[in-house]
This record gives structure tokens, C-alpha cells and sequence, in this order.
């Protein structure tokens, strides 16, 4: 699935995110990506966070906010009932699926987390989370230059995100030159 999904993430910008995401979002990774946007990027990214994690479903969204709060106190099991709960209840919400992928990577299951992340990325391509949680799993199982990729392409999707950037550039700074 790691290969699978690196190649899903060097085409995202070929994919177009799932009909059921609020519109409110295209806007938002425009803004994301202008030169000059019309507020501080912090506050675009907060905007595209709220809507990712919303829900219309009322109940959903409450489930959402026990779970992410359960994580915080290391409620694993607790929360992964839940966020499994909502992705079998509401199958095409990227984020129940990106927050059970970031779970999985806290358990250490990672396999558990690029599954989770590959369905998050087929429905949200510009998911710069999902994308920047699987350059992390690269690196815990020792792929620099895949991570390098991984996390340039969020950096294509999201270039405001001025640490990640940085390691980027550490990153390929610290690989090994070879000649050929």
C-alpha cells in the first residue's frame, strides 16, 4: 500500500476532491496559493481545517470533536471506535478517515495509516495533512527521499507551510551524493 499510495500522492494534482466537499474550500486553497491572499495564511488554513472537520450531521461532527479530544488524552481505543463508527456511517468524509490515519500512525500501525490516508487523498487531494502524515511514516521507516517528494507535494498544495519547508530542505541537505 506505501507504493501504492506514494504514486496516488506524485498524480494528486491530476484528482479532484469527492462532490460532497464544501465548495467554500476551492476558494480557500486558491487563497492558500495567491501570492498576495486576502488574509494571513493561518487564518485561510483554520478556515480549511473548520470545513474539513465539520460535518452536517450534527452527531457526526460531535463524535468528531469527542474523538480528536480522546486522542489528546490518550484514549486510543475509545477514539478509534469512533472515528470507525464514522467512516462506516459517513464513508466519503476525508477527514474521519485522515484523524483515524493520524491515530493509526500515533498506535505505530502504520500500514493501518496509509490505508487510512489513501482513502482520506481519494477523496481529498489537497489534503496537506494526509500527505504530510504519510512523508512522516517515510521517514520512520527510513525513506528520505520518498518523504523529500512527499512532503514537496505538499508544499505544492500548501507553500505557506514555512517548517515544513525547512526540513524539506535539511532533508535533502543531509542525503548522501552519490556520482555516477
Amino acid at each position: 500500500m506505501l507504493t501504492k499510495t506514494f504514486k496516488l500522492i506524485l498524480t494528486l494534482a491530476e484528482r479532484r476532491p469527492a462532490a460532497n466537499l464544501p465548495r467554500r474550500l476551492d476558494a480557500l486553497f486558491g487563497d492558500l496559493a495567491a501570492q498576495a491572499p486576502p488574509q494571513p495564511h493561518h487564518e485561510i488554513e483554520d478556515a480549511i481545517w473548520a470545513l474539513w472537520t465539520s460535518h452536517e450531521d450534527p452527531t457526526a461532527a460531535a463524535a468528531m470533536e469527542r474523538a480528536i479530544t480522546m486522542i489528546s488524552r490518550k484514549r486510543h481505543a475509545a477514539a478509534e471506535a469512533l472515528f470507525t463508527r464514522m467512516v462506516q456511517d459517513h464513508p466519503d468524509w476525508p477527514e474521519a478517515w485522515n484523524k483515524r490515519a493520524t491515530l493509526y500512525y500515533l498506535m505505530g500501525r502504520d500500514d493501518d495509516s496509509i490505508a487510512d490516508i489513501h482513502r482520506t487523498l481519494e477523496l481529498e487531494p489537497r489534503h496537506f495533512g494526509a500527505i504530510c502524515g504519510f512523508a512522516q511514516i517515510c521517514l520512520r521507516n527510513g525513506d528520505a527521499q520518498k518523504a523529500i517528494a512527499t512532503f514537496e507535494a505538499a508544499l505544492a498544495i500548501n507553500p505557506r507551510m514555512a517548517q515544513v519547508g525547512t526540513f524539506v530542505r535539511h532533508l535533502a541537505g543531509n542525503l548522501p551524493r552519490t556520482i555516477n
